[in-house]
């Protein structure tokens, strides 16, 4: 069982990375701070699916992988949404150690939405 919940949430993390840090076009960065702008949505909906596909493949459960994976696409717009508004309202920039406070903790936010979904499947 521990084998299965470290692989999944490496998978998790693999894939936060991938779609934050490396597919993310700067059309869906701007978008982000726009409550319904879909740019924001489908950087969001990707990690929603990626996820699904995550859980459908690790577990065989597709009802299970489907509403993880909605959650996790909820979640993740909702916190990139507060991150880019927080900063936006402070005028936080990349100069400030605020703005990566904010953006650590964005990423502290996902990383337990991660460990909410991995408790939830076992």
């Amino acid at each position: 069982m521990f084998d299965s919940i470290f692989i999944i949430l490496a998978l998790l993390f693999i894939k936060h990375w991938y779609i934050d840090f490396v597919n993310q076009t700067m059309e869906e960065v701007a978008g982000k701070g726009i409550y319904g702008n879909f740019n924001g949505v489908m950087h969001s909906a990707k990690h929603g699916l990626g996820t699904a596909i995550i859980i459908c493949l690790a577990t065989g459960q597709i009802n299970v992988g489907l509403l993880l994976g909605f959650l996790d696409f909820v979640l993740h717009y909702h916190i990139d949404w507060a991150k880019i508004n927080i900063n936006k309202r402070w005028n936080y920039t990349t100069n400030d150690p605020k703005f990566w406070a904010w953006l650590g903790a964005d990423q502290l936010a996902h990383s337990l939405t991660y460990l909410f979904i991995v408790w939830k499947i076992f």
